[in-house]
Order: C-alpha cells, then sequence, then structure tokens
C-alpha cells in the first residue's frame, strides 16, 4: 500500500494542474449540493417544529357568551389533537393591543367600542403532515359560533411551495454538478493514463495484474473526491458563519427558529458521497481505457 500512496503523490506532483481543476471541479458540485442539504435540513426542520406544536387563534363572532364556552371547548377537542385551550376576551385581547402598539396609544383611546372578536388560542399536538392541520382547521372553522381560524396557513403555504420548487431545482442542479465533476474526474484519470502509458505497457510486458496497474488510480481518484468534497464544506462554512453572524442580530426579533448548520451525519454522508464519485469517475474511466 505505502509503494501505490508514493506512485499517487508523484503522479499528483507530476499533474498538479489537471488535479487541482478535478478537486475544485468536485469542490464546487458538492459545495452546490450542500447549500441545498442546508436549506433542506433548517427548512424541514421548521415544518417539522410547527407540525408537531402548532398554535392556533379561532376568532368567534358576535353570538358567542361565556356560557357557551364549556361545549365549545369539548367539541373543539373532539376534532382533533388539542394540547391547550385558552380563552382570551376582546378585553384582554385590547388591552393586549394597547401594549404592544404603546407608540399609537392615543389613536387606540378614541374607539367608541371595542371591535376585536373574543378568540381561543389552541396548541395542536403533532400532525404528520400540513395538509391534516388544514383539515382540522376547516373542522372547526365550520362551527356556527366561528367566524374564523388563523393558523398560519398564508406564510406557511407559501413556505411550502418554495420548499417543493426549490427542492425540484435543488435535484436538477445537483445531477447537473455531479455529472459535470464526474465527467471530469473521468478525463483526468484518461490524461494521467495516457502520460503513463508507456510505463504502464512495460508493467503489463513484465507480468503485472490489472489490480496493480489499476490501484494507484483508484487511490488518486479516492483522494481527489476526498479532498473536493472537504474542500467544498469548509467554504460553505466559512459563508454560513460570515453570513449568520451578520444576521443573528438584525434579524433575532424576526426569526423563530435558528439556522443551524448541517449535521454531523449529513457531512459525513457528503464527504462519503464526494469520495466516491472520485473513484467512481475513475472506474468509469478505467473501464473504458482498459477494455
Amino acid at each position: 500500500m505505502a509503494h501505490f500512496v508514493k506512485k499517487v503523490l508523484t503522479d499528483i506532483r507530476s499533474n498538479r494542474f489537471l488535479n487541482l481543476i478535478t478537486i475544485i471541479t468536485i469542490s464546487l458540485s458538492i459545495l452546490v449540493v450542500s447549500v441545498f442539504l442546508l436549506f433542506f435540513e433548517n427548512a424541514s426542520r421548521v415544518i417539522e417544529s410547527w407540525n408537531q406544536g402548532g398554535r392556533a387563534m379561532i376568532y368567534l363572532n358576535k353570538e358567542f357568551s361565556l356560557d357557551m364556552l364549556p361545549k365549545l371547548k369539548v367539541k373543539i377537542k373532539t376534532l382533533g389533537d388539542i394540547d391547550e385551550i385558552v380563552y382570551i376576551s376582546k378585553a384582554q385581547a385590547l388591552d393586549k393591543l394597547k401594549k404592544n402598539m404603546s407608540s399609537q396609544s392615543a389613536f387606540l383611546k378614541t374607539l367608541k367600542e371595542n371591535p376585536l372578536p373574543d378568540a381561543l388560542e389552541i396548541r395542536m399536538r403533532s400532525y404528520n403532515s400540513f395538509e391534516e392541520v388544514q383539515k382540522f382547521a376547516q373542522s372547526i372553522k365550520a362551527l356556527e359560533i366561528v367566524e374564523d381560524v388563523e393558523y398560519g396557513q398564508g406564510w406557511l403555504g407559501r413556505f411550502l411551495q418554495i420548499f417543493n420548487l426549490f427542492k425540484i431545482t435543488g435535484y436538477a442542479m445537483c445531477t447537473l454538478f455531479f455529472l459535470i465533476a464526474l465527467f471530469i474526474t473521468a478525463n483526468t484519470v484518461r490524461l494521467a493514463f495516457y502520460s503513463r502509458k508507456l510505463e504502464i505497457e512495460i508493467m503489463r510486458l513484465v507480468g503485472a495484474t490489472e489490480t496493480f496497474i489499476k490501484t494507484p488510480f483508484y487511490i488518486e481518484g479516492l483522494l481527489q473526491g476526498f479532498l473536493g468534497g472537504t474542500l467544498g464544506l469548509i467554504i460553505l462554512l466559512i459563508t454560513y458563519l460570515m453570513i449568520s453572524s451578520g444576521m443573528t442580530q438584525s434579524l433575532a426579533s424576526y426569526m423563530y427558529f435558528d439556522v443551524r448548520f448541517l449535521s454531523v451525519k449529513t457531512i459525513v454522508l457528503i464527504i462519503v458521497g464526494s469520495t466516491f464519485l472520485g473513484w467512481f469517475g475513475c472506474y468509469l474511466s478505467l473501464k473504458q481505457i482498459l477494455k
């Protein structure tokens, strides 16, 4: 094995430019894939956390009275999994609004009557999908005493549309960059093979096996894939730290979740995948050459 490693390092030094281009190409491909994976992981975490404990506001119509509250709570609990129901009177809602809009309190003082409705704030238990949440909200809205139900359907629905669109784009981009990296890796191995063609012919004449001839190329492909994947992740990490450090303070009051870097499991999978990419490109190239 030491002989093969020494041979690989010698070949890399003699073909520095080709190997550098291959490593950079693999790193860019891994960078693109990692960016999409970073988005998918954080987006999935947002959706999962919402499904496992989403809040909803049930706005009641003018016919509601406190006498109806016990029966209404029982009806709502029979419609789905509810963890908690909190009644918010319109007087409480107006007081809260005044506190949150202290700078516009003068305007609120001019109101002759309270325009806000009575409401129920509910915390839903775990749901498997957004469609289940929608179905549950529609069943609540169908109750006569209920005026409307607000559960973040606007922003969450748009978020899911963007997520699905980004997923399709991600698959297409990842496939494209994978093929580009594979093509360049295979051609690098092909050029390295032809630069050592005379040496390989001599090795064949003296009885060297195909495995003995191929092994240095395979090790070189594995090394290229590993270095390319590691470089791509390092670039992503540096970019992530630069962007996140600048955005944390400015968006802290608007973001209800923290953006995290890729999990250890994903990082390991990316490194393994990029290493396999280097080997597979080498395998395809040698399969065509050494027929």
